[in-house]
């Protein structure tokens, strides 16, 4: 582990208690190849079942999760609208479960695509049952990361669900969900073809061969101390932009404020956060016309001379003149929803070292206990609807 976060010891890691999150963010590389030999190992089984399900021309397609979890189906949307010619919808199980009258219609089928670490969150279970209750037919894919959980078991008592189980490494220990979220996002782009398997071996390669830079650029950056983060993206990347920001207030238990916006929202009115304590971290895009936008954005910030430090992560090569970058390999033909895998490893780097630097404990870094692993306290009412 010291070769992964230089100047710490493996016992300093274990005694600050940072040794899961530390070893889930450093090993992604590695699992996104056991995700996608799972997933091809399982390809047959799920065509089977999602098939005829596809067939249908009326079909919704909806992506949920909590938290972390709901920005999985925030990155995938777009993408997989676009892939299928269909509606997709990215809805958070919370939002399924305190207005399922506004989420659900009994006349329009679904596709549930529910992605959870633990599967023990309440509202994981009550999104599937609401489902059930309201929509007729409704199917149901659970890619989850631990078989033991609740809605896994929820998803075997029904005859129109199917589990995929992913490797029990991307089961995060830590408090903040890391490979889990990359693994989920990896298996769900596979099996519906938005990321092309043959592209996982060179994802893998660069991530690994990154990591020495990811984990440079993380130290300057603490360095720095910076009280407000700002994460930046378009597109797929905008919704990775949420997790990159839920990282940082999850890891350093709320004490550095961080947001995310999409590049052409940030102009109005989320811009006035940036002072001279803050950092700016523009996710660039592949795509040429988005690209553009973001460029724009980045120009702009860089002429304001309002921010402590603007960063741009790239997976192109062909900009030499946009300031300080990280660039992630020459990846010019990837797909957004490709390089999300690799535009987070910054950001949970990053939320992992300053943790550190506030003295915290990132694998629990809520000692009151008030914000847990797996949420408590949800009650679930019962849906007097039908």
């Amino acid at each position: 582990m010291s070769t992964v976060l230089s100047g710490f010891s493996h016992a300093d890691i274990e005694a600050r208690g940072a040794t899961w999150t530390a070893r889930e963010i450093a090993q992604q590389p590695a699992v996104w190849m056991d995700v996608a030999g799972l997933v091809e190992k399982e390809r047959v089984r799920l065509r089977a079942f999602l098939d005829p399900i596809l067939a249908n021309p009326g079909l919704r397609i909806m992506l949920c999760g909590a938290g972390t979890s709901a920005f999985v189906g925030d990155c995938l949307a777009p993408s997989l609208a676009l892939h299928l010619g269909r509606r997709v919808d990215a809805v958070a199980t919370t939002d399924i479960v305190s207005g399922p009258h506004l989420q659900l219609r009994g006349d329009t089928p679904i596709l549930l695509v529910s992605f959870a670490r633990s599967g023990n969150s309440p509202e994981s279970t009550a999104a599937v049952d609401l489902a059930e209750q309201v929509v007729p037919g409704a199917h149901h894919l659970i890619i989850t990361c631990n078989p033991e959980g609740k809605l896994a078991a929820r998803a075997r008592s029904l005859r129109n669900a199917r589990v995929l189980m992913l490797p029990d490494a991307t089961n995060d220990r830590g408090f903040a969900m890391t490979s889990s979220f990359t693994s989920m996002l990896l298996a769900a782009g596979l099996i519906f073809g938005v990321i092309r398997a043959e592209r996982v071996p060179s994802l893998s390669q660069t991530a690994q061969s990154l990591m020495p830079r990811v984990w440079a650029l993380a130290q300057r950056l603490v360095t720095r101390e910076f009280q407000r983060v700002v994460y930046l993206g378009s597109g797929e990347l905008r919704g990775l932009a949420s997790e990159a920001a839920l990282k940082m207030l999850e890891l350093t238990d709320g004490q550095t404020v961080a947001i995310a916006q999409s590049s052409l929202g940030f102009r109005h009115g989320p811009k006035t956060i940036i002072n001279n304590r803050t950092l700016v971290v523009v996710m660039l895009s592949n795509d040429d016309y988005t690209r553009a936008y973001d460029l724009d954005l980045l120009s702009e910030l860089q002429r304001d001379a309002r921010a402590a430090q603007i960063v741009a992560l790239t997976a192109r090569a062909d900009d030499q003149g946009i300031g300080e970058r990280l660039l992630m390999g020459e990846l010019n033909d990837a797909r957004d929803i490709e390089t999300t895998l690799l535009h987070i490893l910054p950001a949970q780097a990053f939320a992992l070292l300053q943790s550190l630097a506030l003295g915290l404990t990132p694998d629990q870094p809520n000692a009151a206990g008030v914000v847990n692993r797996v949420v408590q306290g949800v009650h679930i009412h019962p849906w007097p609807g039908n």
